[in-house]
């Protein structure tokens, strides 16, 4: 009959524990629920060695993932350091999902019962607005269309887009591969079609959206011609938006 094998640290191993990447998770997680709490807990916890303990927690530390605080001292003072107390901040904490989308969805969508559509798509182009803020004159001088659409990308991967663009045939292509709202504007494409048509403004040219993260694609991507239109023809935009959320006709 075979016998549970050792851990990485030659401990007794922990049924349930993962070892080939969730030991850091399991630290998280413990950091999460019992925090603060001390290396030898953790370690006395997980059935790990002091050693792979203080690895990992130097690992969290390093990510900005853990914090650590003093442990107050109580009654007489010992020699030696008090020790130290380990918990998680709150970029530790996304490890573990949280609620937002669904505080955001909710949120839209009170504001669309009580307040109508139009009140949505206000908030979607405010939204962006904010977004873009003072960058929007960095981009208008960054020269023609190529380059506005590399100044925008580098504006949005500073705002967590992780943009990038690229030379498309006649074209520029724009592409986001992180949609920090994607979850949302899957059921409010409002919030895409705002940003396309701001994309339009700041770009000085008509654009096309041709994939969206919100509608299952792997990236938002967004076709800029180099060619500007001509004068008085105006900017177009063109989108391919979420299905969005279903509207009941018995309401």
């Amino acid at each position: 009959m075979k016998t549970a094998g050792p851990t990485e640290t030659g401990a007794p191993q922990v049924p349930g524990l993962d070892l080939s990447g969730g030991t850091r998770r399991a630290v998280a997680r413990l950091l999460m629920e019992q925090g603060p709490i001390t290396a030898a807990e953790v370690a006395a916890e997980l059935h790990l060695s002091a050693p792979a303990v203080r690895r990992h927690l130097d690992a969290l530390l390093a990510d900005g993932e853990a914090e650590v605080r003093e442990a107050p001292r109580r009654g007489r003072r010992t020699r030696g350091r008090p020790a130290k107390h380990f918990l998680l901040t709150d970029a530790g904490r996304v490890r573990f999902g949280h609620g937002y989308d669904d505080l955001a969805t909710s949120a839209l969508r009170f504001l669309a019962q009580h307040a109508g559509e139009q009140a949505v798509g206000e908030f979607a182009r405010t939204r962006v607005r904010d977004l873009l803020g003072g960058a929007v004159e960095e981009i208008h001088a960054a020269g023609g269309p190529g380059e506005r659409a590399e100044a925008l990308a580098r504006v949005l991967s500073s705002r967590g887009y992780a943009a990038a663009a690229r030379e498309a045939g006649a074209g520029v292509q724009l592409c986001q591969h992180h949609c920090p709202v994607a979850h949302v504007a899957a059921e409010f494409p409002e919030l895409c079609e705002a940003e396309t048509e701001a994309f339009a403004e700041v770009l000085g040219t008509h654009v096309q959206r041709l994939a969206t993260i919100a509608r299952g694609d792997t990236a938002c991507t967004t076709h800029v011609p180099l060619i500007a239109p001509e004068r008085g023809q105006g900017r177009q935009v063109t989108t391919t938006s979420p299905r969005g959320r279903q509207h009941d006709d018995h309401s």
